[in-house]
């Protein structure tokens, strides 16, 4: 075994994972592990001792920096075969782990640790590439691999991962010199190499080879033919349907805990779903573990072809889900024991209407979209294994032994306290600056799931992007939005649930003002900021409700409304006006909306100068000659004349739609909330 310096080791597995973790054909996203041998300085004694970096317990290949590595004693990992237990107890095998760790040790040890610490090799790789796991997963996986790798790489019976399978992966090494790796049944592979190149050389070899012979004898059609009228809907059709359907879906699988969804209509799914296979594939379920403890077991696939309306495919769901729920609660029970974890739900995580596309669910917008990836993994391996031989995942007992492992609740448990807003989608017009943009940066810092709602797309995703960060579109995406239109309403909906599977959250702040007395206010001013905040307001929240309604989970609208709604003040008839139309369409919606569960709320601030969009076109300059005072000074004269003596920003708007959607005003509707520092002649009466 070659040993390097820490540095070096380190490096060279960084750099092994990011090459390998960057290419979807080797493995997905958290999928794997890799590790190295080295020496380092005992923090103690100042002594060389051997060492184990390996990829830490939930940690992602591509991304993986040292800080999410394992640091692991081999000499004291090693030791563990003299007090193993057996199979039947190897379990307590990972809280040895602990004791093995050097210096404060790292990240958390995976279930796969002693995998690499036992096999006699300074580097391992571990990955569950799709050709690797169609022969894994393939009814004659074991003569498959003696065929394609001529006893370069060893078939594993399918074992769960732990230690007994290290030991298994150890002895197959020893026993087999010219051997590269194995292929894990009905899970993956592992290649090992005497450097970082070897061991990444191999791993590639490995699923080339796999890939190459797959590609040279599988059948023409192994999802078998086209099923007469289930070929894909045309691009249009099939989006406006999958929007159509997006809200019921999400309701669906949300009928235990909330989820956030993704959906694909990648050619990937729409040709499984069309052929005649589809159903017989989709019920066996996935095999990898990393594939169904994201995907759970099987998906839940909708039996009517494209050309069904959304109205059949709405009831067919409601049956299909009570079904769905009925044989998920009776795999449980068949396999549960008095020390099992409580189930976690029945509900699906991945929803297949043939024609339309996949709808994947998860905690987060992240999550979501990893299940729908590791789906389309899994039909990957499924269209592999059919074409070579058949299909043949792990038995379901197994399934049900890893799903519920309680080395699987303890990672579960592991994970951060959700924020307050996790799991709620929502959309904010008139978010590209000012109020709204501060609205969505709060929701989005609380958790929730954005869209960034502006007349002008380049500045709703400019401000997304911002607001998202290196998150990207898995917490804030921009969509064009002139709110006086009908159609354009419907259309941004739209590409909200088709970008988080629904709605939650919907905050009217779009806008204008144009401030002028009586006898100057033009038929075309009056229009103009009626058609946008009053006429707007009521289509964003009329699309809006169809979908929180659709959904059956709830949610809030809330409308910033204004001072001025309450308050008259000189030289401003038509925003004031429009205000009021604003402030009284929340208690009609609120009383309207109740039976829904749907809270309808307001904010009403006043004197929001600097940030807004509304004061610097224009606006600051006319109210600031109607008080005749600089419009510099604005925010100063605006502060001055309230209770508190404070100037309003437009984050503290923003908190104020926080504290109403929370959680904590969870009996509130139909409540003005005054951001205004307290002006005594807006006060609600």
């Amino acid at each position: 075994m070659t040993n390097t310096t820490t540095n070096e080791a380190v490096e060279q597995l960084l750099a092994r994972s990011h090459a390998l973790g960057a290419d979807p054909r080797f493995t997905n996203y958290a999928g794997g592990n890799t590790s190295a041998k080295g020496t380092a300085p005992d923090p103690v004694t100042g002594e060389d001792v051997e060492l184990l970096w390996v990829k830490g317990s939930g940690g992602d290949l591509g991304t993986l920096e040292e800080k999410g590595l394992a640091v692991l004693r081999l000499d004291r990992v090693r030791a563990l075969r003299d007090v193993y237990p057996g199979v039947d107890r190897e379990d307590e095998m990972v809280a040895a782990f602990d004791y093995c760790l050097h210096g404060k040790g790292g990240a958390a040890p995976s279930i796969d640790t002693a995998m690499h610490a036992l096999v006699d090799a300074a580097h391992v790789d571990h990955l569950h590439p799709d050709a690797g796991i169609a022969i894994a997963t393939a009814a004659d996986g074991e003569k498959l691999t003696e065929t394609i790798f001529e006893g370069k790489v060893v078939w594993v019976p399918w074992r769960r991962p732990g230690f007994q399978l290290g030991l298994d992966i150890a002895a197959i090494k020893e026993a087999n010199p010219q051997a590269v790796g194995t292929v894990l049944g009905g899970h993956g592979i592992t290649a090992w190499g005497a450097t970082s190149a070897e061991a990444e050389a191999n791993s590639r070899w490995i699923i080339e080879t796999a890939t190459a012979y797959i590609a040279a004898n599988s059948v023409p059609e192994p999802f078998g033919p086209v099923l007469d009228g289930y070929a894909a809907l045309p691009e249009a059709e099939r989006r406006a349907k999958a929007a159509a359907l997006a809200p019921v879906v999400r309701g669906i699988a949300s009928h235990d805990k909330p989820q956030v969804g993704h959906f694909t209509d990648s050619d990937v799914v729409l040709d499984f779903l069309a052929r005649a296979e589809h159903p017989r594939l989709a019920a066996l379920g996935t095999s990898c573990p990393d594939h169904f403890l994201r995907t759970k077991v099987k998906p839940l696939v909708v039996d009517l072809p494209p050309t069904a309306s959304v109205e059949e495919v709405t009831a067919r769901l409601a049956e299909l889900h009570e079904e769905y729920r009925a044989d998920y609660q009776a795999y449980y029970d068949r396999h549960a024991t008095p020390d099992s974890p409580a189930i976690r739900g029945a509900d699906p995580l991945i929803v297949l209407v043939p024609g339309v596309g996949m709808f994947s669910f998860g905690k987060d917008k992240q999550t979501a979209r990893v299940a729908g990836e590791f789906y389309v993994n899994a039909i990957n391996v499924m269209r592999g294994a059919e074409g070579i031989s058949s299909y043949s995942p792990i038995e379901e007992s197994e399934k049900f032994r890893i799903e519920y492992w309680a080395l699987e609740e303890a990672k579960l448990a592991r994970m951060p306290k959700p924020k307050p807003l996790a799991t709620r989608i929502a959309l904010v017009t008139g978010a590209a600056s000012g109020i709204g943009k501060a609205i969505a940066t709060r929701l989005a810092a609380e958790g929730a799931c954005v869209v960034v709602a502006d007349l002008d797309l380049a500045k709703a995703q400019a401000a997304a992007e911002e607001i998202a960060g290196s998150r990207g579109a898995d917490v804030a995406v921009g969509v064009a939005a002139d709110v006086s239109d009908a159609a354009a309403v419907a259309a941004a909906i739209d590409e909200a649930v088709l970008a988080f599977g629904g709605l939650d959250l919907v905050v009217n702040n779009a806008g204008l003002s144009i401030s002028k007395p009586l006898l100057e206010t033009t038929e075309k001013d009056w229009d103009l900021q009626h058609d946008v905040m009053a006429k707007g307001s009521f289509l964003v929240s009329q699309t809006a409700a169809k979908v929180l309604i659709a959904q059956g989970l709830g949610g809030d609208i809330v409308y910033i409304a204004s001072k001025n709604s309450v308050f008259a003040g000189p030289n401003n008839i038509a925003y004031s006006a429009v205000k009021a139309d604003q402030a009284h369409q929340v208690r009609l919606l609120a009383a309207e909306l109740g039976e829904h569960g749907i809270k309808v709320n307001g904010v009403n601030p006043d004197g929001v100068v600097r940030g807004s969009g509304i004061f610097a076109g224009g606006w600051g300059a006319q109210r600031a000659k109607t008080y005749g005072i600089p419009e510099e000074e604005l925010g100063k004269f605006y502060a001055q004349r309230t209770l508190l003596k404070r100037e309003v920003l437009p984050e503290h708007v923003a908190n104020a739609v926080f504290v109403l959607t929370g959680g904590e005003l969870s009996h509130t509707t139909g409540l003005h909330v005054p951001v205004d520092a307290g002006v005594a002649a807006a006060f609600l009466r």
